[in-house]
Order: C-alpha cells, then structure tokens, then sequence
C-alpha cells in the first residue's frame, strides 16, 4: 500500500517581506504545490494523500481563499484526508464547518474531525488526533492510542504538534511522547505515524516510521527551515516500511551572511548574487559586516538597488547587519567643487568620522547620496 504524506499547508500564508507581485505568486505557488500532489500521486502510484494538519494558515480566510484552495485539493484526484492542526482548529469558528467549505468541499476531501480510527477501505485505517484548539491541555495522540488493539488492518496514525524528544520544554502537556508512538509501533496498533507542524523533513527516533514531511513549500529563513518543499511517498507492506522523501518546492528563502571590507568583497557579493537562479522565487536576507569606505558603501547600496529589483525580495537582516561607513581620506578631493561646498562636504567628512550615531549615520548617507549623484557609487 502507498500513499503521500504531506502537513502544514498552510493555505492563505502570507509573508510581511512579500511586495508588489511576489506575495500572489508565492500564494499561488502554495496552491500549486498542492494541485501538482496529482501527477506525483499518478506518477508514483499512491492511493491517497494524507495532511498531517495545519491546512489552513488559520480560521479566518478570504471565501476566494477557501475557494482556490479547495479546487487544487480537487485537481488532485484521489481521496485526501485533512487533519485540523494548531493554526485551523476544529473550534467554533472552524473553516471545516463553514458554509462555504461544507458547500464547495470537493467529493475526494475527507476532514478527520473525529479523534480515533476512520475506515479508507477494508484492511485500511487512519488513526486520528485532530486539534479542537490552539493549546491542548493534553497529549491528544496517547489519548487515541491508549486502548488501541492490533489487529489485521493497516494503520496510518496521522497527528499534529512537536514530540518530546525534539523539544527543549519536555513538560509542555502537549508534546507528543515518542515513547507512546514507539510502544504503538511495536505491539502492531499501528504501522506508520505521519506527522505535522515542523516545517523542515524530520525523521523522529529509530524505527524508520515516524516522520514530519515538513511543508511543502517553504515558509521561512534556512535558519529556521533546513529542509523544506518535501513530500513523502509511503509503503507500508507486511510490516514493513519504506520512506522515499520527493522534493517538490520551488521558493528559497536564503541568508548569506557576508564580510564586507573592500570593493573587491562586495565584486564578490555581486557575483554571488548574479549565480543565483530562478531569482523571481528566490528571497535572500543578508547579514552583513565589515567597515566601507563611503565609496564602497555607495558601491554596495547600489549592488543591492539593483538586485532588489530581480529577486522576490532582498533586504539586510539588520539584527545581523553591522556596517560601519568610514570616510577615507582625501576621498572627496577630486569631485571638483570648491567655496562653500567644499567647506560642508568637509563639515559631513568630520561628522561622519567623530560625530554620535545618529549625526553620523545622517552624513554618511549625504556623502553615499553625493558620491552617486557624482557617479562614483556605481556598480
């Protein structure tokens, strides 16, 4: 038997650092990502797609949100299982339960509203922990799996939420035990444990049967996501077990972290930055340092003006940014201006070299701002 283990959809996500076009198109990549699970399933064999949770960004969607969803859950063809998770609770504002979801849930999407055991089919069964709130009080997985018997069926736990061993607060009531899950693996109550909420691939413990899929489309910076945009193809054949993870996701969100001293590191920066492909579904945060020339870092303001404009989004990562901009010397001789201006780029030189943070920061942007205008910043 083979079926795709997916989580944290999270359908309708937005990202604050998204402008312009880039938010609808990582919106619409979210979606695809889901609608393309078809040909993956097609192409592999599988039978059904499981969501381990968090389908939903949260509750309160947009009906066009709900809507677009639903149709790219369609477009996949063969029966999908929903597990609410943290951000889409089953509470009394559930999206599962609205009219619009009720009225337009295409006939392939079954939603695991009810914690135990749901038939697939004959010999077939998900074993269910859906979340009823954002902050269950106990451990809703060792609740369905207290009491539960082997038997001749083949079981598919599927659940939501962080287990204990990867979690530095072990005495948070919700965590999942992996105890409890190793103990169910072993007496046969069930064969495979799908899991939600992490967002990177994680395999949990030492059976080989438990695993967070991890999103398939990222969500956020590679030092919180290592290993995003999976999709996990499953077998589960007398009693064994085999996990072929299937990269699916097309954005990056990338930091680089560089050291910026001289012309020639910023040439390099620029270099990498041109490398980089598929720059329109890219988005790189930058942790900078070093100590610029006003020169260079006019140099360096333009290098990122202009690559601003070909990726989905480029910024500094300014709580790991520390530039310091130092005028050098005679730097401003040969611009060719005398009298009174001369005497006030001399005044925003010494400002910029002695003055306090916030003074010295203001002349030194007017000194960036007057090596541009004289063409020496370009890059």
């Amino acid at each position: 038997m083979r079926f795709l283990h997916t989580a944290d959809w999270q359908l309708g996500m937005t990202r604050h650092f998204l402008a312009g076009d880039a938010q609808p198109r990582y919106s619409a990549a979210r979606r695809d990502a889901v609608a393309g699970l078809g040909a993956l399933a097609a192409e592999v064999g599988a039978e059904f797609v499981v969501v381990a949770g968090d389908v939903f960004e949260h509750n309160q969607l947009a009906p066009q949100v709900i809507g677009q969803s639903l149709e790219a859950m369609r477009a996949i063809g063969i029966p999908v299982y929903l597990l609410p998770g943290n951000h889409d609770p089953l509470d009394a504002a559930s999206v599962y339960t609205g009219a619009l979801f009720t009225a337009e849930r295409p006939d392939n999407v079954t939603v695991l509203d009810r914690a135990g055991v749901h038939e697939v089919r004959p010999g077939l069964e998900i074993v269910a922990a859906p979340w009823r709130s954002k902050a269950p009080t106990t451990d809703l997985v060792a609740e369905v799996l207290d009491g539960l018997t082997p038997r001749s069926a083949t079981r598919i736990l599927v659940a939501h939420g962080g287990v204990d061993v990867l979690d530095p607060d072990r005495d948070k009531p919700s965590l999942i035990r992996l105890a409890k899950l190793d103990d169910a693996l072993a007496r046969g109550a069930i064969h495979y444990v799908a899991l939600g909420d992490k967002h990177s691939l994680t395999e949990v413990g030492d059976s080989g049967r438990v695993w967070y899929s991890g999103s398939p489309e990222v969500t956020n910076f590679d030092d919180v996501e290592s290993d995003p945009g999976h999709v996990l193809v499953v077998d589960v054949d007398d009693d064994a077990v085999t996990v072929q993870p299937r990269h699916v996701g097309r954005w990056r969100f990338v930091t680089l972290h560089r050291q910026v001293d001289t012309s020639r590191d910023i040439a390099d920066l620029d270099m990498n930055l041109d490398l980089m492909t598929e720059k329109d579904r890219t988005v790189v945060r930058l942790a900078l340092t070093g100590s610029l020339t006003v020169t260079d870092r006019a140099a360096l303001d333009a290098c990122l003006d202009r690559y601003a404009r070909l990726f989905a989004d480029l910024r500094t990562w300014d709580s790991h940014t520390d530039l310091a901009v130092v005028p050098a010397d005679g730097e401003f001789t040969d611009l060719g201006i005398g009298g009174f201006a001369a005497a006030a780029v001399e005044e925003l030189v010494a400002t910029a070299r002695e003055g306090d943070a916030e003074s010295a920061a203001d002349a030194q942007a007017a000194l960036a701002l007057l090596l541009r205008l004289a063409d020496r910043g370009a890059a």
